[in-house]
């Protein structure tokens, strides 16, 4: 029987929501636990890792990657939502050239603060912001802390944009649009989305959710990632059969790693056991792998 636990590399058809995307691939693979590393709206396409079994205990460290967008932005209009799915009001055209366009998109360049739009999975009090907005209720959000590592122009028309754009957690590239829209001077919502990159895990390598149904559970399960790709950006350290004992029965470890950080520990045979954290010169378990070192 092919293993149960590790990642998953989807590839979201639009139209369909996270959710539905998990539900589908979990019982493609016959696999209750399960969570997704970051959701995408309906009306986008692309990567969408999921944590199956064990691995879901690791996927924080995926959330906190970088992702990259390919993005088609229509210019002239607005949207309340910011893409096709709200009232369009026509703004005007867009009369500048590829100089303009490149000049705002390098101006995006580096850390800034974005506020996250009404139609966003955000909760405040209990709610989410896309639930109060369909009640015609807007609030007041606090803006967040995000970075633009790139940001290009892929093709440019009378009335569209297609760019690509590497972007820290937490970005919502719909606002970008918008934003972009506004420093043309024309207005802009999103056509498409297509999440194309989280970390180093490409949409090149991950499959449809039609396609797993039709592969059959066993050759489905062969797809998986092993659940340590999870934690490849932390320190590597490996232990002997002794520590891996006490560290798999929840004890604290002789073993050091970096002041006050997170290690990735592996035992004997090069078994990933778990995530631990540096105290005091010893490593205390944080996240333990339950198929790890008996």
């Amino acid at each position: 029987m092919s293993p149960v636990d590790g990642l998953l590399l989807v590839d979201k058809p639009e139209g369909e929501t996270s959710t539905r995307s998990l539900a589908v691939a979990r019982r493609a693979l016959g696999i209750r636990k399960a969570g997704h590393t970051g959701t995408l709206d309906p009306f986008a396409t692309g990567l969408l890792p999921l944590a199956m079994g064990e691995a879901t205990k690791f996927s924080r460290f995926l959330l906190d990657a970088d992702k990259s967008y390919q993005a088609r932005l229509r210019l002239g209009a607005i949207s309340t939502t910011g893409d096709t799915e709200g009232e369009i009001s026509e703004v005007g055209r867009f009369c500048g050239d590829i100089a303009e366009v490149e000049r705002v998109l390098s101006g995006l360049v580096g850390e800034q603060t974005q506020v996250p739009p009404m139609h966003s999975a955000v909760r405040v009090d209990g709610k989410r912001l896309y639930d109060l907005a369909r009640e015609g209720i807007i609030i007041e959000r606090a803006p967040r802390k995000i970075a633009i590592k790139s940001i290009e122009c892929l093709e440019l028309s009378p009335n569209f944009l297609e760019f690509s754009v590497t972007c820290s957690k937490g970005t919502y590239v719909r606002t970008l649009g918008e934003e972009i829209g506004r420093r043309l001077g024309c207005g802009g919502y999103l056509t498409a989305l297509r999440r194309t990159a989280i970390g180093r895990f490409r949409v090149d390598d991950s499959i449809t959710p039609s396609q797993l149904v039709e592969m059959g559970q066993e050759a489905a399960r062969e797809l998986l990632l092993p659940a340590e790709v999870l934690v490849e950006s932390l320190d590597r350290i490996d232990i002997g059969d002794r520590d891996a004992w006490a560290f798999c029965n929840g004890q604290v470890i002789g073993a050091s790693g970096p002041a006050g950080g997170e290690v990735a520990l592996f035992g004997p045979g090069g078994r990933f056991l778990g995530v631990a954290r540096e105290a005091g010169g010893r490593l205390a378990p944080c996240r333990l792998m339950a198929t790890g070192h008996g």
